[in-house]
């Protein structure tokens, strides 16, 4: 048995995953920081897989049909793991902002993958923009709603 290893291809890859990999990191030190229960480790894994799973679904699969089934079960699978960032109390729904992130970050994944680095890096800085500066809105939102209660 012999291994064929294409370098220039391990490279190309290489270079992809570290794209999607970097692209996911400012939605991770915002959670990180934030004290959520996904961040630094998560989030770029959630890139990296997306991204891998993209790159060997283009490269071995011969339609569009076929990749799009991928994409299909890379958003489904990353709405999965979103789903269980979210905790319901008595009142309470807290995560969905992790969650959201999460599914967003496969997407980065994605998008890098197919070379569309434009989405990727502009769904990286929506994502961060978002949970950074709404977040003071947020709080705004809710303390006009206590004093006028």
């Amino acid at each position: 048995m012999e291994l064929d290893i294409e370098w220039p291809q391990i490279w190309f890859n290489l270079i992809q995953l570290g794209i999607a990999y970097i692209l996911s990191l400012p939605v991770a030190w915002d959670r990180e920081a934030s004290s959520r229960g996904a961040g630094l480790r998560t989030f770029p894994l959630v890139a990296v897989a997306a991204c891998g799973y993209t790159l060997v679904g283009v490269s071995v699969l011969d339609s569009t049909e076929a990749e799009s089934r991928v994409i299909q079960g890379l958003i489904t699978g990353i709405g999965f793991i979103g789903g269980g960032a979210i905790l319901k109390n008595k009142s309470t729904v807290s995560g969905t902002a992790t969650a959201a992130s999460i599914w967003n970050t496969g997407l980065i994944g994605v998008a890098v993958a197919f070379h569309r680095y434009e989405v990727a890096i502009l769904m990286s800085a929506i994502n961060f923009l978002t949970l950074r500066y709404v977040r003071n809105l947020k709080s705004k939102v809710e303390k006009d709603k206590e004093s006028d209660g």
